[in-house]
């Protein structure tokens, strides 16, 4: 199935998680179906995930949030991929780094998982990294200093980070349109350029 996409957003099923940084990619895939999905498509539970299919600009693309909690994420992307019969170059993966100072995407082809316990379950249930990524930055250092990593991903934005983080969304949104319509190589050359260093 050449003209498949698979686009997993990653995060953690449940109200209380639903701002938290650990969600941006759950976050980043509702944004990108408001702009450009029929306003009457409804998300299915298919695949331990919610499951969304439609055609964007006549490309059929599958998004899929798993709803296993994050570091089990891969039992939901090993079922689409052995389902559909696709390589892994035809998921995208889209995921929060805490590598990352917030506001910054790095889009990738492939790679080890960072430390990223969802990351790191895809790459051991599907049997390889060979997969593209869209990462986006949560990090805040001032932050880090107080607090564990585990709770830092866990916590919700502060006030001050909103904007920040809405604009973080869009431009995330517009990665993945670009990605769609131009190339993984052209996101790329677009998106990875731009360093944010200090929001504060």
């Amino acid at each position: 199935m050449d003209d498949l996409k698979i686009i997993v957003g990653l995060g953690n099923p449940g109200k209380q998680y639903e701002y938290t940084r650990h969600n941006l990619g759950y976050r980043i895939l509702e944004t990108f179906v408001f702009h450009n999905a029929d306003k009457n498509k409804k998300w299915e539970e298919k695949f331990i995930s919610h499951f969304l299919q439609f055609y964007y600009k006549e490309k059929r693309i599958i998004l899929i949030k798993p709803q296993t909690y994050m570091n089990l994420s891969g039992k939901s992307v090993e079922k689409i991929i052995n389902y559909y019969k696709i390589p892994s170059d035809q998921l995208l993966i889209v995921y929060d780094d805490i590598n990352l100072t917030l506001g910054n995407i790095r889009i990738r082809k492939k790679g080890s998982s960072g430390g990223h316990r969802g990351v790191e379950s895809i790459i051991q249930l599907i049997g390889t990294d060979e997969f593209p990524r869209l990462r986006v930055g949560i990090r805040n250092d001032s932050l880090l200093k107080k607090m564990d990593y585990p709770s830092f991903v866990l916590s919700r934005f502060l006030p001050k980070e909103k904007e920040i983080v809405e604009n973080l969304i869009e431009r995330a949104t517009r990665a993945l349109e670009d990605v769609l319509e131009h190339g993984l190589d052209y996101a790329m050359r677009e998106y990875n350029q731009t360093e944010i260093n200090n929001f504060e």
